[in-house]
């Protein structure tokens, strides 16, 4: 991809801090992104109401929408009322399914998204991609990444603490992702694009060991600019795949097949320690990476085993023997092997056993 387009892929503005809402109106007002202030606010349930009226007054004209949910629906719905209002630009205000559903809406309207993150659960907050629900489950649409974002940690300590901890999961499992994208470029051809893959290993290796947990303000941003980081370098790439391999596959079959069972980074953080368990009894690499991830999750208090979901070993070998569908023609470690049900069940029974202490 040309250098040039690299940077007009990129957000024009990252602001992670303290009060950084604060500077939302300053931030519409620049004209780069809405030269007559006709602004849409997107906000989804908790706090997005509370931080629109914060940010109403500065701007000469706006409306706040509710979007009902991550489906496709509501993002249809909105799309349709930002093209009605003629607006120049819209702020999704809110969690990942907000975040999501106003990238996919923006992208049908043609018109530049905002985002404002009140959690930092997944790299949903700045990627190209939506997840949304529709009547046959959940999918991945490609979208335009927001064009700016904003990260104020008064508002993310203000989440439930089991979102912000996901977010470690889905960053972590990007070491996962590279190590698929590796694989099939080597056994398939498949093209990596090295500054995409860099971007998403270091925004892994950032997080991997830092000593401080969300209590910390550090921490909290240096988590907030790995999501961030992990949307530029799908942004880069084109699609998903240095950020989603057979983690996210194992993640989207249990979403499928067991809805309900955890959140988005719970469970990237899941497939990518099996997934190196893979490597590790299978191809004799990656024992020392898998440790990594293993302490890492346990060290916040994020599950690494089926149990720690509420899943049994035989419920997770069925999403493990599932998961290549939800990626029709992506290559992972999992298509590479291509165990039948019997061996995938003995390897997550190797899995459990070796390291569930």
């Amino acid at each position: 991809m040309p250098l040039l387009t690299r940077m007009l892929t990129a957000p024009l503005s990252i602001d992670v801090r303290r009060g950084a809402v604060a500077a939302l109106g300053e931030l519409l007002a620049d004209r780069r992104i809405a030269t007559e202030g006709r602004v849409a606010i997107a906000v989804g349930p908790g706090q997005g109401d509370h931080i629109a009226e914060h940010v109403r007054p500065s701007l000469t004209a706006c409306e706040v929408f509710q979007v009902e949910g991550g489906t496709v629906e509501a993002a249809v719905s909105l799309g349709s009322k930002l093209r009605a209002g003629s607006y120049e630009a819209v702020v999704g205000i809110g969690g990942g399914r907000t975040i999501d559903a106003t990238k996919y809406a923006a992208t049908l309207s043609g018109i530049p998204m905002v985002s404002v993150a009140t959690n930092l659960s997944h790299d949903g907050i700045c990627s190209p991609v939506a997840s949304l629900v529709h009547d046959k489950g959940k999918g991945s649409f490609g979208v335009v990444m927001p064009l700016a974002m904003i990260v104020d940690l008064d508002y993310v300590r203000a989440a439930p603490e089991r979102l912000v901890r996901a977010g470690i999961g889905d960053v972590v499992s990007n070491f996962s992702a590279v190590e698929d994208w590796l694989l099939a470029a080597q056994e398939c051809g498949e093209r990596v694009d090295r500054m995409a893959l860099t971007v998403a290993r270091t925004a892994a290796e950032a997080l991997l060991h830092q000593p401080e947990s969300i209590e910390s303000d550090r921490f909290l941003t240096v988590l907030a600019e790995g999501l961030v980081l992990s949307g530029m370098a799908m942004s880069f790439a084109g699609d998903s795949r240095p950020a989603s391999g057979g983690d996210h596959e194992i993640l989207h079959a249990i979403d499928q097949l067991y809805p309900g069972t955890a959140n988005h980074g719970e469970l990237a953080g899941i497939g990518a320690a099996f997934c190196y368990h893979l490597r590790a009894t299978r191809l004799g690499e990656g024992e020392r990476r898998l440790e990594e991830i293993l302490a890492c999750l346990g060290r916040h208090g994020l599950p690494r085993f089926p149990g720690d979901v509420g899943l049994s070993v035989e419920q997770f070998a069925e999403a493990v023997q599932y998961a290549p569908q939800t990626r029709p023609g992506r290559y992972t470690i999992l298509e590479h092997l291509g165990l039948d049900y019997g061996a995938t069940l003995k390897a997550v029974e190797e899995y459990v056993q070796a390291h569930g202490g």
